[in-house]
């Protein structure tokens, strides 16, 4: 592959260009999916970094490009409210605004995300690594040399799958339900989508919801352990909330333990494959895996935006926002931002900049998995590299229509021989 851009990409980097600005609406999933959102936020970062979209499937909407200015509201909970829901997309009649201290603003939240930290600090992600080196060498070892296959399913998904099986403490064979169940509740409904109808939709989360009760009543009566539903089960905080919230909670950090960690998995691949300079780098110099990784999530920026609703009016670069407006936080625009970030499209191991890259978030909600991502990104390639002198993307990968999540449904790859 070369990172050459197709007719599709020309034409929207041109019409980027020319509609009105006040036309721009980024929020669109097939710009997502197609891989052609990139131009429009450039414009927006050039022209109008703080963005109105007046008209929109889901009411009107602030748009925040800048890496600056995300970093500042993402900050500030006082002015901008996470309660009321993390994305663009208003809740429906399944989730009907489930409770999860992602959608909480402190004091709530504060003490709810400390009761699943344990799990995600350094010891507990050190103590995982030897597992996962494991469970890594032993996928790649079964992966064919010579024909094409999945990326994302047999390696990406598989990986992710085993990991967070193991943090909630359920067996290895349920692992892809999980994975399936991560995949629902980010897509949308609709014939040419997972799932097809509301009521296949609602079937699903009602398989989702009865396993995880099943799981909650074992939990609940039974001595405090160190996996996740255990934790929610007896924490202080948290063994008495509701079914509501236990639901919204498992199914964050569901999808929070699937989808970012897979996103970034295939996207590095596919960013050394487009940058075959870097991929010899990284070849040549393992040492490099950890900035590769790091480059990865900026790259990718797998949570593509969250969401934010002001608390009183003010003001962003002279734009005066009402109380109770809608602000997203785009930080796929952010971490593409040129005053941050040298030909940002480039996939560039070590880059430097002093500024964090934030696609897991920035401040208080700052993804709680972020280290235990980055230590299976690392620890993948790591393996990788000690067995393939190369992994091909022979086509352009089948990417989700999300402007939640940046992710990829499939990715063909090849792989001629081992080392």
């Amino acid at each position: 592959m070369n990172p050459t851009l197709t007719d599709f990409q020309k034409f929207h980097r041109e019409r980027a260009e020319r509609i009105p600005i006040s036309e721009i609406d980024p929020a669109q999933p097939e710009l997502f999916q197609r891989n052609v959102v990139l131009p429009y936020f450039e414009r927006l970062r050039r022209e109008d970094p703080v963005h109105y979209t007046s008209e929109h499937e889901f009411g009107p909407y602030w748009s925040i490009t800048k890496h600056s200015d995300l970093m500042a509201v993402s900050a500030d909970h006082g002015t901008f409210s996470s309660e009321g829901g993390i994305s663009i997309v208003n809740q429906g009649p399944i989730e009907g605004a489930l409770p999860m201290f992602i959608a909480m603003d402190p004091p709530e939240h504060t003490v709810r995300r400390r009761t699943v930290m344990p799990a995600f600090t350094g010891p507990s992600v050190h103590s995982l690594e030897s597992l996962i080196r494991n469970r890594a060498a032993s996928i790649l070892d079964s992966l064919p040399v010579g024909e094409e296959f999945d990326w994302v399913d047999r390696v990406a998904s598989e990986l992710t799958a085993m990991t967070i099986a193991t943090l909630f403490n359920i067996p290895q064979e349920d692992r892809r339900m999980l994975t399936r169940w991560a995949d629902v509740v980010t897509s949308p409904v609709g014939p040419e989508h997972l799932v097809g109808t509301l009521e296949e939709k609602i079937s699903i989360f009602k398989e989702f919801n009865d396993y995880f009760t099943l799981l909650w009543n074992r939990r609940v009566n039974e001595p405090p352990s160190d996996d996740l539903i255990s934790m929610l089960a007896h924490g202080e905080a948290t063994r008495g909330m509701g079914q509501r919230e236990f639901f919204g909670t498992i199914m964050l950090l569901m999808v929070a333990g699937t989808d970012t960690t897979r996103s970034s998995i295939a996207a590095s691949l596919l960013g050394l494959n487009l940058y075959h300079g870097e991929y010899a780098r990284l070849r040549a110099d393992t040492s490099l895996i950890p900035a590769m990784a790091e480059e990865a999530f900026r790259w990718q920026s797998p949570v593509a935006h969250t969401r934010r609703t002001a608390l009183a009016d003010t003001e962003i670069r002279g734009r005066k926002i009402r109380k109770g407006e809608k602000v997203i936080l785009w930080h796929v625009s952010a971490n593409n931002d040129e005053e941050v970030y040298t030909n940002p499209r480039e996939f560039r191991i070590g880059r430097e900049c002093l500024s964090i890259p934030i696609g897991f978030g920035h401040g208080i909600h700052r993804c709680v998995g972020s280290r235990l991502a980055e230590m299976q990104l690392r620890v993948l390639w790591e393996e990788i590299l000690k067995r393939f002198p190369e992994i091909s993307v022979t086509e352009e990968p089948v990417r989700m229509p999300s402007t939640f999540i940046s992710g990829y449904r499939a990715m063909k790859v090849l792989i001629p021989s081992r080392l």
